[in-house]
C-alpha cells in the first residue's frame, strides 16, 4: 500500500512539474487540462502561482485557416517539420516532444531575428489538427520543402508561400517579420 501511495505522490509531482512548464511556455488552461491529470481547481491555483495572473478566458481557436495564411503557414510549417522529425527520432511522450519542438522553433526564429507568430497553444492545436486529419504536410513541387496544407492539396501542383508568395507578402508587417528581397 505504501508503494502505491508513493507512486501516486511521484506521479502527482510529475504532473505539477509538467503543468508548471506548460504554463511558463504560455499554454492555455484547455491545454493544461488535456495534457495533465490535475483537477481544474489545482491547475487554476498553479497557473496563478506560476504566471502571477489569472489565465486567459475564452475558447481556443478552432479554425485551420490561420495555419494556411502566408506568414503563419511558414512558421507553422517550420514548427511541424521540427515536431515530425523529433516524433520519428525520439521515444518520448507526445507533449514532451511538442515542448522540445516548440523550444527549437523559438530558437530558429530567434536566430533569424524574426518574431515568433506561433504561440505554444497554437502549436498544440496544429498537432491536434494534423492528428485529426484536418491538416497535413505537402511537399512543394518547386523547392521540395514540406508545408502545412489542406488535405485535398494536389502535391503535383502545390507551391509553397516562399516559392509563390502572395502579391503583398512581406510588404507591411513589423521590422522583425518575414521580408522578401
Amino acid at each position: 500500500m505504501a508503494a502505491a501511495q508513493t507512486k501516486s505522490v511521484l506521479n502527482d509531482s510529475r504532473q505539477i512539474e509538467r503543468a508548471a512548464m506548460l504554463i511558463q511556455m504560455g499554454a492555455r488552461m484547455q491545454v493544461l487540462e488535456s495534457e495533465t491529470d490535475l483537477s481544474y481547481e489545482r491547475l487554476l491555483r498553479l497557473y496563478k502561482e506560476v504566471a502571477g495572473k489569472s489565465p486567459s478566458k475564452g475558447q481556443l481557436p478552432f479554425s485551420t485557416d490561420w495555419f494556411l495564411s502566408w506568414q503563419e503557414n511558414i512558421h507553422s510549417s517550420l514548427f511541424l517539420n521540427i515536431y515530425e522529425y523529433l516524433s520519428k527520432s525520439m521515444d518520448m511522450d507526445p507533449i514532451d516532444i511538442l515542448t522540445k519542438a516548440y523550444r527549437l522553433y523559438l530558437e530558429q526564429v530567434g536566430a533569424a531575428e524574426i518574431d515568433p507568430l506561433l504561440s505554444f497553444t497554437r502549436a498544440w492545436r496544429l498537432v491536434k489538427f494534423v492528428d485529426a486529419n484536418m491538416l497535413n504536410m505537402t511537399a512543394c513541387s518547386n523547392c521540395g520543402g514540406k508545408f502545412v496544407s489542406e488535405l485535398y492539396e494536389n502535391p503535383r501542383t502545390y507551391q509553397c508561400g516562399l516559392c509563390n508568395p502572395p502579391a503583398r507578402a512581406g510588404k507591411c508587417k513589423g521590422e522583425r517579420s518575414l521580408m522578401l528581397q
